[in-house]
């Protein structure tokens, strides 16, 4: 399967195109595997505690790299051992990877789902990993913008 501009990750619009042709949160869910499938795999020397993302049930790794500029972006990477999380992934980096910080950390994760059709039908235990996800990654933007993210939690 191929999104509709063939290029990876989809855009946001994609995203949204894609699931509005959905009519259950069944055909909402075999959408997310199929997308965890094309998922790229993260180097080996990347998985590593440290880039465990916490608070997630299946094992999620992320890396952010700072592209240097004004503002500065970050380039994100991602895996997981469970397809329907990678397909969480891919709508994670569709709506994060390339962004500019202050672009970041305004996004919200719950409207994310609620853009997408989600709303109550993803289960707690992914909305608290979208949400690791989400906050590791608002995280990195606070760094890359010389911000102190200790008092944010």
């Amino acid at each position: 399967m191929k999104t509709m501009s063939g290029n990876f990750p989809p855009t946001v619009d994609e995203l949204k195109d894609s699931f509005e042709l959905f009519a259950d949160s069944e055909e909402k869910y075999e959408y997310l595997v199929e997308l965890g499938r094309q998922l790229p795999e993260m180097s080996p020397d990347l998985l590593r505690e440290c880039n465990r993302v916490l608070g997630c049930m299946s094992s999620v790794w992320l890396t952010a790299r700072v592209e240097t500029g004004d503002p500065p972006r970050l380039s994100l990477q991602a895996e997981s051992d469970s397809l329907i999380v990678r397909g969480l992934i891919v709508i994670v980096l569709a709506y994060f990877d390339g962004q500019d910080c202050e672009a970041i950390l305004k996004l919200d994760g719950d409207q994310i789902l609620s853009d997408l059709g989600f709303g109550t039908s993803l289960s707690s235990n992914r909305k608290n990993g979208l949400a690791a996800m989400i906050k590791r990654i608002k995280q990195q933007a606070l760094e890359a913008l010389g911000q102190d993210t200790s008092s944010n939690s």
